[in-house]
């Protein structure tokens, strides 16, 4: 198994299957062949990345399964691999993605090939940010991404999808030119792009300040961290269900990653400068998005505002610098994944059904949808933190790193927690139950198996790691330790 490059075979697999859809002549004839091939592609990949897990040696910081290839010499190296902080984000990656392509039963009508091109080819730059250790080819799949995702928004998208999606796509291509500056900048003083070699060398300080804000201009847009959050709720209520998926479980991820990365890993005296910077724009990002999920009518506009808070947890919880904040930040974004795609899917159900987003046109339908009732409940409920929730151990996690690290802020960001619980609890009461004033809502119909299926496969997850997180804690914990070790070393020596 060491000469098998499982971690290329992950990024290649699905770019194989959207290469044959390519070739499949699209018609209704050949949706079932064009869906199946799709979903067995996205199935293998997860099976593949489940068996990279099991083989994945936990008890070291090490980078693992690494593959390395020159592309242009002396510059680009493809060089990849796998530490306890990116194989969760893999495996978070080719988890989803069979799950939207279940998904689009009723959603996508026309032009379903392309469409399921655009997810696999968006799968294979996802896995591949999570696995680069050149900071070349980690900004070629970062911006790579876009592109599906700015066609799924564009092509498939409601009323305003070209609008959404050109701002989607500027926003997060314009953030992105000063990272590719900043790459560049680092060639040029170190003579190598490689990421573990920059470990061992580390960055000059005198440019670390400069290269963290080039990154964080980059990160911060695509988290979204306030001020610059406000290319997601339109790209989220315009894109398709699936679209949304993909872009609040998996997309917003890879900026939580890059700054444990490449903002603690290369420029820790930088970070360390600009931790009250964090502090306070993730702070704002709890409390002001969450008052504004509160007021929403769209439930894809609250559960959007409602990733700008969850996001703001995350990147509190990294500046920590805390073992436990850390890790409850990498939870924090698997959980986000699991419980926010669920989210997004609960409202393409009933949006399927009734064809309207807005909150005030349902109410009362606890006893024609019981079983949609139920599944909604678990992931409302996950969504603002109930302890037995993935969403618990996340924010406890990261709330006890802030209260070592900064009681103030704590405080502050714990207030957030309640006003999520408000918004969340609303937004069900007002759904679920109530009065049946519309009379349409009797003739909706409950999930299907494969609804049915899909939510199920989210739930298990999200109740399971609330009850037991101990496999992703044990998967990150090492490389979290080592990580703060060295990011404590390099501050003390000021290197």
């Amino acid at each position: 198994m060491m000469n098998f490059p499982i971690l290329s075979s992950l990024i290649l697999l699905p770019s194989i299957g959207a290469l044959f859809l390519f070739f499949t002549k699209g018609n209704k004839k050949n949706n079932f062949t064009v869906k199946y091939v799709a979903l067995f592609t996205s199935a293998v990949n997860f099976f593949l990345s489940i068996y990279l897990w099991i083989l994945f040696d936990q008890t070291t910081s090490e980078f693992q399964f690494v593959e390395q290839r020159i592309w242009i010499k002396d510059f680009i190296n493809y060089k990849v691999g796998v530490d306890g902080i990116s194989i969760l984000f893999i495996l978070l990656t080719t988890f989803i993605t069979p799950l939207c392509v279940i998904s689009i039963n009723n959603s996508i009508k026309e032009r379903l090939s392309e469409f399921l091109i655009a997810v696999l080819i968006m799968e294979s730059f996802m896995i591949g940010v999570f696995c680069s250790l050149d900071l070349v080819i980690f900004y070629l799949f970062f911006e790579a991404g876009l592109i599906p995702m700015f066609l799924i928004i564009g092509i498939w998208g409601g009323a305003r999808r070209v609008y959404s999606a050109f701002k989607f796509f500027l926003y997060t291509l314009l953030g992105s030119v000063l990272m590719l500056v900043a790459i560049i900048s680092i060639y040029w003083l170190n003579g190598t792009t490689d990421i573990v070699e920059l470990y061992e060398s580390g960055i000059d300080i005198k440019y670390q300040n400069l290269l963290w804000l080039a990154f964080f201009s980059s990160f911060a847009v695509k988290t979204p961290m306030w001020p610059v959050h406000t290319w997601l709720p339109d790209a989220h209520v315009e894109a398709p269900t699936a679209g949304s998926v993909l872009l609040a479980a998996i997309l917003l991820k890879m900026a939580g990653y890059g700054f444990i990365r490449f903002s603690l890993g290369l420029f820790p005296v930088a970070s360390e400068i600009f931790t009250p910077l964090i502090y306070t724009l993730s702070v704002i990002a709890i409390i002001f998005t969450s008052f504004i999920a509160l007021m929403q009518e769209d439930m894809k506009k609250l559960i959007a505002y409602s990733s700008v808070a969850h996001m703001g947890y995350v990147t509190l919880g990294i500046f920590t610098i805390q073992q436990q904040g850390i890790e409850g930040s990498i939870i924090q974004m698997i959980s986000h994944g699991l419980v926010s795609a669920a989210l997004f899917l609960c409202v393409g159900v009933v949006y399927d059904r009734m064809h309207s987003r807005l909150i005030n046109t349902y109410g009362g339908i606890v006893s024609i949808v019981p079983k949609y009732s139920i599944l909604f409940m678990v992931f409302t409920l996950a969504a603002l933190g109930l302890p037995g929730t993935s969403g618990f151990v996340g924010e406890f996690l990261i709330l006890m790193g802030a209260f070592k690290e900064n009681f103030l802020v704590a405080v502050i960001a714990s207030i957030g927690v309640i006003i999520g619980a408000a918004y969340m609890l609303w937004l069900y009461k007002r759904v679920i139950f109530g009065k049946l004033i519309n009379n349409d809502l009797k003739q909706m119909i409950d999930l299907n198996k494969s609804e049915v299926f899909i939510l199920s496969c989210l739930a298990v997850p999200t109740l399971f790691f609330g009850f037991y997180p101990e496999p992703l804690i044990n998967t990150i914990e090492v490389s979290i330790s080592d990580l703060i070790d060295e990011y404590n070393f390099r501050l003390a020596g000021r290197l």
